[in-house]
C-alpha cells in the first residue's frame, strides 16, 4: 500500500513548475503503479500549448476555470469543476487559465518526476528521460 499527502510533496523534488504550471506529483512510475497521478495548478491568464505524442492524459478539474481548444480543429471546450477531460488520441490542445485552475491528471505510462514539457509541448519518449 501506498500513503502521500499532498503537503509531504510540496516544496520537494517531486514538485515542479515552470512559468505556466505547478505539478505536485503525487505517484510517478517508481511506484509501479502503471500510471502517474498529479495535482497540478495552472496559473490565471496563462496559455500552454501541449502534444502528449507519448502519453494518454485523464484530467479532472477541481477548482477554477479555463477552455482547452484542440488545434487546428477550431474546437473550444470549457473547464470548470467537475469537468474531465482525457487526451485518449494524443491530440495537440492549447489549455488556458481563466482564473487559477487545480486539476488532478492521470498519465500512462507514468512519468518518473522531473518531466518539463519540450518545444513541441510534449514529455519524452518512456525510456528516455533525463
Amino acid at each position: 500500500m501506498i500513503i502521500k499527502n499532498l503537503k509531504e510533496v510540496i516544496g520537494t523534488e517531486n514538485d515542479v513548475g515552470v512559468e505556466n504550471w505547478q505539478s505536485r506529483r503525487l505517484l510517478l512510475k517508481k511506484d509501479g503503479m502503471g500510471f502517474s497521478l498529479h495535482d497540478t495548478i495552472i496559473w490565471a491568464g496563462t496559455e500552454t500549448p501541449i502534444w502528449y505524442k507519448h502519453h494518454l492524459e485523464a484530467v479532472y478539474c477541481i477548482e477554477g476555470e479555463g477552455e482547452i481548444e484542440l488545434t487546428g480543429e477550431d474546437l473550444v471546450y470549457p473547464i470548470k469543476p467537475g469537468t474531465v477531460y482525457a487526451l485518449n488520441g494524443h491530440e495537440k490542445h492549447c489549455l488556458r487559465a481563466k482564473s487559477n485552475m487545480r486539476l488532478v491528471c492521470v498519465f500512462n505510462p507514468p512519468l518518473t518526476g522531473r518531466e518539463i514539457h519540450d518545444e513541441d509541448g510534449s514529455y519524452p519518449l518512456p525510456g528516455e528521460e533525463s
